[in-house]
């Protein structure tokens, strides 16, 4: 079956860095795109990036110059590199696969503070 585990999260001050990693099984991971995605208690799921099978990304435009999507599809892994990083990034970060239905990660914290 489908499985999609995040990690990476974790406590950083405001302009540091982070790196989420996102590892799926279960389908033929290079064929579909991926996404990430972030949540804040009382809003909605956002879209934060999203990288096609053929490697053309897009981003939410608040992040745009300071995250970067990239995928290894060797490792069947999917990677949110986040730099300068700003108290308004503290969310839940999503992991999602667009193959079938769609399948979501646990989620990982990333909490951006100090």
């Amino acid at each position: 079956q489908v499985q999609v585990v995040e990690s990476g999260g974790g406590l950083v001050q405001p302009g540091g860095s982070l790196r989420l990693s996102c590892v799926a099984s279960g389908f033929m991971f290079s064929a579909y795109a991926m996404s990430w995605y972030r949540q804040t208690p009382g809003k909605e799921r956002e879209k934060v990036a999203l990288i096609y099978s053929g490697g053309a990304v897009e981003y939410l435009e608040s992040v745009k110059g300071r995250f970067a999507i990239s995928r290894d599809n060797a490792k069947n892994t999917v990677y949110l590199q986040m730099n300068s990083l700003k108290s308004e990034d503290t969310a839940v970060y999503y992991c999602y696969a667009n193959v079938q239905n769609g399948y979501w990660g646990q989620g990982t914290q990333v909490t951006v503070s100090g």
